[in-house]
């Protein structure tokens, strides 16, 4: 009897000292859900890919990673969702409210970090910032919305009529409409919406827009952003300046933001990654935000439509493109 409890207690540790250095020995699986391409999403798994690497986690050697895309498709979201659920992966990065929400529904037990997701408990991602409380948590991209708004008054010190085009159907992007329409309002701005369901709805609803106001403010709104050409074409034609949510939508041809840098966003998801991989529980560990911003400028297209960026903002700006 005394042996067999001794080979009880040796079988015991064994399976403890195997369990807590699983990740020691095996390749660690983890699958990345993005919502769709655009340059601020691809920033961010760009950013994720290179600091898990700078942290040992090289993907082909350490780690395998699922990247799967689901251009913006809701069908798309939910089978690769359940396909990371049934290869029973270590991790799940989700890129996007969408993509976090289509996960998040998909299981409770594996570890879901999300990132470029703007209010975490407006998505019911989590319970609160401090205590996520379940499996999920992450890096949200919240930007400095009250001073992109003030950026309205710099650009175009006259304008009377704020225009927001957003995605109603996402709640990112109602979230930060609904608080540029706050800020607006405290400058004195009027501010008229043009909402979409999907791209295909962009140009006819920017041209609506357009013919109702001085300038236009696009948050960091994923449908938008895959298609901010179009955009760029109406506000173009009109004359009319662009203020972005973010870096990415100006370099595609938005005129001005003060933006995080979603590149240093995925930096930071991957280092509470590696909290994650080391035993961190995504329920203890609180939603981070991003600091860092930067004056950011798109000279091209001021040329194109004839207007001249105060010296201050052009002194002023990180990057002009």
């Amino acid at each position: 009897m005394k042996k067999l409890s001794i080979l009880l207690i040796l079988v015991f540790c064994f399976a403890v000292s195997a369990a807590s250095s699983v990740f020691a020995d095996d390749v660690i699986q983890i699958g990345v859900l993005q919502l769709v391409e655009h340059p601020a999403l691809d920033a961010a798994y760009q950013g994720f890919i290179d600091g898990l690497a700078e942290a040992g986690f090289v993907d082909g050697e350490k780690i395998e990673i699922d990247f799967r895309n689901a251009q913006a498709d809701q069908s798309n979201l939910m089978t690769m969702s359940e396909r990371f659920v049934k290869n029973n992966v270590d991790l799940i990065l989700a890129i996007a409210t969408p993509a976090a929400q289509s996960v998040a529904s998909a299981t409770s037990t594996i570890p879901v970090l999300f990132t470029a997701v703007t209010d975490p408990v407006a998505a019911r991602l989590v319970e609160s910032w401090e205590k996520p409380g379940l499996n999920v948590t992450g890096v949200s991209d919240i930007g400095p919305i009250d001073k992109q708004i003030e950026l309205v008054k710099e650009l175009l010190p006259d304008a009377k009529v704020l225009g927001v085009i957003y995605n109603s159907s996402e709640v990112n992007s109602e979230v930060q409409a609904k608080q540029a329409e706050e800020y607006a309002k405290e400058m004195g701005l009027e501010v008229e919406f043009g909402t979409v369901t999907s791209v295909n709805d962009i140009e006819q609803v920017a041209t609506s827009l357009a013919g109702k106001c001085d300038i236009i403010y696009v948050p960091t709104d994923n449908t938008i952003a895959s298609a901010i050409p179009n955009l760029v074409q109406v506000a173009q034609e009109k004359g009319l300046l662009i203020i972005g949510g973010e870096e990415g939508q100006v370099e595609s041809g938005a005129t001005a933001t003060i933006s995080i840098s979603y590149y240093k966003l995925g930096l930071q998801t991957a280092a509470m990654a590696v909290k994650i991989l080391n035993g961190a529980l995504p329920a203890e560990t609180p939603v981070e935000k991003l600091e860092d911003t930067d004056l950011v400028l798109n000279q091209k297209y001021a040329d194109e439509i004839g207007y001249e960026f105060p010296k201050e903002l052009v002194d002023a700006a990180a990057t002009i493109f």
